[in-house]
């Protein structure tokens, strides 16, 4: 059941869609309309450049992808096990995130689309942060997976089976921090540009060290 999920989950899911909702809307306002939070789009956007696209774009594109596995496969050796518990190197992952935060900022200030792949490596280890436990599948990057299972969830519902308000309102968060990190991103890059990055750089960095001295506290 999702009622064994540590009682902060939800506010850092929360705050990760939104982190995860700022870069990706800076991403479509500023790396050429390119989302960097997620990869279908992108995966589609390779397999059209293969018919119409220069080799140039092809191997843009690729790398976006790539950074993106390579993201995820940093917190997949940072981060051991299948559950959710206090204790475990997030603090460490969220530092790395931050540092890949910042230099897709420097590295697009100056002009480097290597900044896109920084961008999509600091989502990918974000993405791969929360994983599946107790039911509860929480990826906060994308809303594909949030929105399908919440739509599974109230099916059930209507099927007779108990409605899980924890999870709901867990979604509802997701959902809400995304949209929300959206907005955010747009105003902000209007009036920053590329700096924009800094905002959610700097919250990373605060839930590491946050998470650090909290972790710290409980042992």
């Amino acid at each position: 059941m999702i009622s064994k999920l540590p009682k902060w989950i939800e506010s850092g899911a929360f705050i990760l869609a939104f982190v995860a909702g700022c870069i990706n809307a800076i991403g479509l306002l500023g790396f050429e309309h390119q989302s960097v939070s997620h990869v279908s789009g992108t995966a589609t956007s390779l397999g059209t450049s293969v018919i119409d696209g220069s080799w140039q774009d092809i191997a843009h594109l690729a790398g976006v992808l790539l950074s993106f596995f390579f993201g995820s496969s940093i917190s997949g050796f940072l981060l051991h096990g299948s559950t959710l518990k206090l204790g475990r190197h997030y603090d460490t992952a969220l530092f790395v995130e931050s540092l890949l935060i910042f230099a897709a900022y420097y590295l697009l200030s100056q002009g480097s689309f290597y900044g896109h792949f920084a961008a999509s490596a600091a989502c990918g280890m974000q993405n791969a942060l929360a994983t599946t436990y107790s039911g509860a599948i929480i990826r906060t990057t994308h809303l594909t997976g949030i929105f399908t299972d919440f739509g599974i969830m109230l099916g059930a519902v209507f099927r007779g089976q108990l409605f899980d308000k924890r999870k709901a309102i867990l979604f509802l968060l997701i959902i809400l921090g995304f949209i929300l990190g959206g907005t955010f991103g747009a105003l902000i890059f209007n009036v920053l540009n590329f700096k924009a990055l800094l905002i959610p750089a700097f919250i990373c960095l605060l839930l590491s060290v946050s998470y650090r001295l909290y972790s710290a506290k409980q042992s």
